[in-house]
């Protein structure tokens, strides 16, 4: 602690605390013009492959509508690989983060090597380690326990969402004014009960906007796992394309996922901005 006697103002511990600040990457808030933008595309490409279709083929739209409950459960595991890996890398990146500030210095070595490890591996890539280094099955005794593409992809997109927020966590820690570390040491309160019941309650409403923001992200890099053999949307997709056999096809039916990943996104982009603005330093 500093010699400076602490003032009444240097006490905010005390009493309700209601600030936020923008931490890591700016929240990504598309407008809603660009969903329209890609409404109006897609339909031009229907309208364009339509007039490229044969005689006697079906159209594009029936084609289309054909593939979207295949499309559907491919999209469906785009959605639970995010939340998993969200969940996953949270899980992980919170307590990485903490130990960020720790007062060990191989501690806080540590954690800080492997954050920027992570946060700086290509996804891809590390979607291939996983991919390739982990079991394909458990043995316990005589039971096989199989493990599907889909989880060992999860475990992979959880690696890069686990150094983010820890970057998140240890940005919002540090964020938090020094005064309040110093007036809740002057109230005997010992460094875990500093961080656990003052600081990072304070640190939720400034992680929350980049959260989310790195959630929408996450939600767009999925279909990477098509790469990987993963049967998600993208790569639903493609097995559509190769059994329909119709050039014609590639521009509506890549639109036509574009937009589900847009829809779905959008909402989580705007409501992000509505509480960084809520959370914004006024």
């Amino acid at each position: 602690m500093s010699g400076a006697i602490p003032q009444a103002t240097d006490l905010p511990v005390l009493r309700p605390f209601r600030l936020g600040v923008r931490l890591a990457e700016p929240v990504l808030a598309p407008s809603a013009r660009w969903g329209l933008v890609l409404a109006a595309a897609f339909a031009l490409s229907v309208g364009i492959a339509e007039a490229q279709t044969g005689a006697g083929q079906p159209s594009i739209a029936a084609t289309i509508w054909k593939w979207t409950p295949l499309l559907s459960q491919g999209f469906a595991l785009n959605i639970a690989i995010s939340f998993l890996a969200m969940a996953i890398g949270t899980a992980l990146g919170a307590p990485l983060g903490i130990c960020q500030i720790s007062l060990l210095p191989p501690v806080r070595a540590g954690s800080w090597l492997t954050t920027q490890f992570f946060r700086n591996s290509p996804w891809l890539v590390l979607l291939f380690y996983c991919m390739l280094l982990l079991p394909f099955e458990i043995v316990i005794g005589t039971t096989i326990i199989p493990i599907p593409g889909w989880i060992k992809a999860t475990v992979g997109l959880s690696l890069p969402v686990m150094a983010n927020v820890s970057e998140l966590v240890r940005g919002a820690i540090r964020s938090i004014p020094y005064g309040q570390w110093e007036a809740s040491d002057a109230l005997a309160f010992t460094r875990r009960q500093i961080l656990w019941m003052i600081i990072l309650p304070q640190c939720v409403k400034r992680m929350t906007p980049p959260w989310m923001n790195l959630y929408a992200i996450l939600t767009v890099a999925t279909p990477l796992c098509s790469i990987v053999g993963v049967d998600e949307a993208m790569n639903l997709t493609g097995d559509a394309l190769a059994s329909e056999a119709r050039n014609e096809l590639l521009v509506p039916m890549y639109g036509w996922l574009l937009l589900w990943f847009f829809v779905y996104c959008y909402p989580i982009s705007r409501v992000t901005v509505a509480l960084e603005k809520r959370f914004a330093v006024k």
